[in-house]
């Protein structure tokens, strides 16, 4: 049971090595993550995710504040992870043509509800777009939205109150 504890341990280790280089964090191995910058906690949370090879991968996301490069490399990567072990990656974007580049089916998601779905080629064609951000936007309109907090800002914000309240 021994061997069998350490050879896994082993075989992590090498996982976590590998995730590590892909992502250019391996020489930041021994520093904490607070003192990375966003790009670089970013690129260390997207190892994490395929660190176990998931059957179901979810990224909200992924690739926010990333330059081209890094996002360019994180794709690549992972598109040929989903081909190769038939991994399927659930995402959220705001980057209209990442989405048209990676995703073969997109659901466009409207004050919490789907409006449209399907691949980016149908949404373009329902909608006489020539871009996926124009179908996206004939498909919700044109109004400005008011940004919700995140979920860590708003339990940051909850404390806050209840800190008051004792």
């Amino acid at each position: 049971m021994e061997v069998a504890w350490s050879f896994a341990l082993i075989n992590q280790r090498k996982s976590i090595e590998q995730f590590l280089k892909f992502v250019e964090l391996w020489d930041r191995r021994d520093n904490r993550v607070k003192t990375f910058s966003g790009g670089m906690k970013r690129r260390l949370e997207i190892a994490r995710g395929l660190l176990h090879t998931p059957k179901v991968l979810f990224l909200d996301e992924p690739t926010l504040g990333l330059d081209p490069q890094t996002r360019n490399h994180i794709w690549s990567y992972v598109q040929r992870v989903v081909k190769e072990q038939g991994m399927t990656v659930l995402f959220t974007t705001h980057y209209m043509d990442e989405a048209d580049r990676v995703a073969d089916e997109i659901a466009i998601v409207d004050h919490g509800k789907i409006v449209a779905h399907g691949t980016a080629q149908s949404l373009k064609d329902s909608t006489n777009a020539a871009t996926l951000e124009e179908a996206f936007i004939a498909l919700t309109g044109h109004a400005i939205r008011d940004e919700e907090a995140s979920t860590q800002q708003r339990m940051r914000d909850f404390s806050k109150v209840w800190a008051k309240r004792r």
